[in-house]
């Protein structure tokens, strides 16, 4: 397949008859925003051939930037110095392409969760870093937009729309709001959720500030003069690249592990939660890792269900991270019951006392004073003996329709190479109650990591 650039073009906010603000505007990033990866988020969504032609595409694009204004801006500093979101309308990238493929035949097979050895290589494909892959989505390196869109059509007249969008602009369920309402402004609905751009008063800090928690080695860490990334040593000499392996979970395999992992306990355990365990036992168990070894894993926790004020159509960064530890040999000897049981009770205490005490702290001036740095490092190339796991079960994309269709596929991407251990769970394209877990290993654990999993 050989993917073909037409068009690179900037697409500025069309106001219509409107009176907007100032080009020197800014909004500054919030607390949330400051400690989020400063790197771009990616994804795909295949639709069929009934998707608008491209005009459309860019007029709603150019219509939803006139609501979301920080996707046309750039990433600057206020008055102050401090780091803000211009708001100078300099426009978003939108890149038009076509490629030399059949996608429809493709996409009926997905739809169809045929277990066909040849679409399961295919799909393999899709998922190990394919560099025709790459072609299907933006390139960011060295960008200076925030969001970056490409839209490719293929021979048989189906579109594949990828993304890359700046996450200190917003996290996962903001991005997929803003998705939406692209989708809403190109077939001429109503934007819904109203977008709430306040990133200020919303996340003020208590007057006294109450730091009840200790937030340095979870949100914050000291200042590294080296400022290289945490990489194995192993996989640098030997100039490995970690490779994504799609673990599907049928809805049957979904329902006996919960109730494994449920059995004795006062209520059900989560999908997420059961699923990011056994997940973590079978990359620890794949890794081969000494038993006495310390194993974290980092799980995001959306705030907008502890903060209760946040509105629904807030445009920006709500995410703060648990950290369920335990060693290798506690994880892997008792039974799954107890490390769902560790997720849970780690997730539930990133509650709402504790999101506003990072607020307080986090604005309290320490951070500064300390040379404190994010935890969230873009750089890494293995999180081993750790994981991540970011979930997006609570999306919906794929009701997402500019006019023609929903979408048949989605797949979540990574801005520049994969991280060993840091996962994606997503719902399945297959719409049956099944999911799906993207899962970046390196090929040397691959396989203990199948056996297993």
């Amino acid at each position: 397949m050989e993917v073909t650039v037409h068009s690179s073009k900037l697409v500025k906010p069309d106001y219509g008859d409107r009176v907007i603000g100032s080009s020197s505007d800014v909004i500054p990033l919030s607390v949330f925003d400051k400690v989020s990866y400063d790197e771009y988020v990616t994804g795909l969504c295949a639709f069929p051939a009934t998707a608008p032609p491209n005009h459309f595409l860019q007029a709603g694009l150019a219509k939803v930037l006139a609501e979301y204004r920080e996707w046309a801006g750039r990433l600057g500093a206020d008055a102050a110095g401090n780091r803000a979101i211009l708001l100078d309308d300099a426009g978003a990238r939108f890149v038009e392409a076509t490629a030399d493929a059949e996608l429809d035949d493709a996409g009926a097979r997905f739809v169809e969760a045929t277990a066909d050895a040849e679409l399961d290589a295919s799909l393999m494909r899709l998922t190990t870093g394919d560099k025709l892959l790459l072609t299907l989505f933006p390139s960011c390196h060295g960008a200076h937009e925030l969001l970056l869109a490409q839209v490719t059509r293929f021979r048989c007249g189906s579109v594949v729309i990828g993304v890359s969008m700046h996450h200190r602009v917003a996290d996962g369920h903001a991005i997929w709001t803003f998705l939406f309402a692209w989708s809403q402004a190109t077939r001429g609905a109503a934007i819904s959720p109203v977008p709430v751009h306040d990133r200020t008063s919303l996340f003020a800090p208590r007057d006294p500030p109450r730091v009840e928690f200790d937030h340095r080695g979870n949100e914050f860490k000291p200042h590294s003069r080296g400022g290289g990334s945490t990489i194995d040593a192993e996989a640098q000499t030997g100039d490995e690249t970690p490779l994504v392996h799609r673990v599907h979970f049928s809805r049957e395999r979904i329902m006996a592990l919960k109730s494994e992992a449920s059995e004795g306990a006062a209520r059900p355990y989560s999908t997420l939660q059961c699923l990011a365990a056994h997940l973590w036992r079978c990359i620890t168990k794949a890794r081969g890792l000494d038993a006495g070894a310390t194993t974290r894993m980092r799980i995001a926790v959306n705030g907008r269900a502890r903060m209760r004020w946040v509105p629904a159509g807030y445009t920006g960064n709500v995410v703060l991270w648990a950290w369920p530890t335990t060693t290798v040999q506690d994880l892997l000897d008792q039974p799954l019951r107890d490390a769902v049981e560790l997720v849970s009770r780690e997730v539930s205490r990133i509650d709402e006392a504790y999101f506003r005490s990072f607020i307080d702290f986090a604005s309290s001036g320490a951070v500064e004073e300390e040379r404190l740095v994010p935890t969230a490092d873009s750089l890494e190339l293995t999180l081993s003996p750790n994981v991540e796991v970011d979930s997006l079960l609570g999306i919906p994309f794929y009701e997402m329709d500019f006019g023609g269709s929903r979408p048949f596929f989605f797949l979540p991407g990574y801005s520049n190479v994969p991280v060993d251990g840091f996962m994606y769970i997503v719902q399945s394209f297959q719409g049956d109650g099944s999911v799906d877990a993207y899962v970046p290993l390196f090929a040397r654990t691959m396989e203990a990591f199948n056996k297993c999993c």
